[in-house]
């Protein structure tokens, strides 16, 4: 998969991104376009679920961002899109994009496969940062829907091993809990007035005691124990 070194959108790039747009408005797609980054090569549009079932097979890219209402199919917008295009989610990642921030739309395509969730008031800036951690394994929200995804994927809590927890030093838990809800280093920098290189510190500690890989993994470990 053509990828990116580290995240963010100011990360060193070998390879552009291939993004395929689902949008049913041609102006939106037209103006996100024009929004995104040049490391990011958009190599397919589609405006309907089959069209975007088609052009996905089609062209395999690394990330669809994918908007949740869309005609066509039986239905299912955004969530039946990735259903139909299940044999190929081990390479391409979906980021749902949309206008709703209602929990269901997000626990819904999270449930289907996507890795992320924004919406559209988010800025060029910011889904160009977005795709680029999702193309590098990350799961990526913006911060208040995040907690619709945990509510749904931790609701069973976890007894929490206390040798895990002292691991992590209080600011480790801070920065843990933020970049867990979706933050970027950036958000997390201005929220405990630190420098972007120290929430960078902070992560990799962090993922190192807690022998994890990704921000993703992270997520996870967190919402299991109702941490956030």
């Amino acid at each position: 998969m053509n990828t990116t070194q580290g995240t963010g959108a100011g990360s060193a790039r070998y390879h552009p991104v291939r993004v395929v747009l689902v949008d049913d408005h041609a102006i939106f797609r037209s103006g996100l376009k024009a929004d995104l980054d040049a490391g990011i090569q958009v190599v397919g549009e589609a405006a309907t679920v089959e069209q975007a079932i088609a052009v996905i097979a089609q062209q395999r890219p690394d990330v669809v961002l994918l908007d949740v209402h869309l005609p066509g199919g039986l239905g299912g917008g955004g969530r039946e899109v990735i259903a139909g295009s299940a044999a190929l989610l081990s390479s391409t990642r979906f980021l749902a994009l949309s206008v709703s921030d209602a929990a269901e739309d997000v626990v819904a395509v999270i449930r289907a496969g996507a890795r992320g969730y924004v919406t559209k008031t988010i800025s060029g800036t910011e889904i160009t940062d977005a795709v680029f951690r999702v193309a590098g394994g990350d799961a990526v929200f913006s911060p208040r829907l995040a907690g619709f995804v945990l509510d749904a994927f931790g609701t069973a809590p976890a007894d929490i091993a206390d040798d895990e927890l002292d691991k992590l030093s209080a600011r480790e838990l801070e920065v843990m809990r933020l970049i867990a809800r979706g933050y970027s280093y950036k958000e997390v920098a201005k929220e405990l007035f630190i420098s972007i290189k120290t929430v960078e510190t902070h992560v990799s500690a962090v993922l190192r005691k807690l022998q994890l890989s990704s921000r993703h993994e992270l997520t996870k470990w967190a919402a299991e124990r109702r941490l956030l």
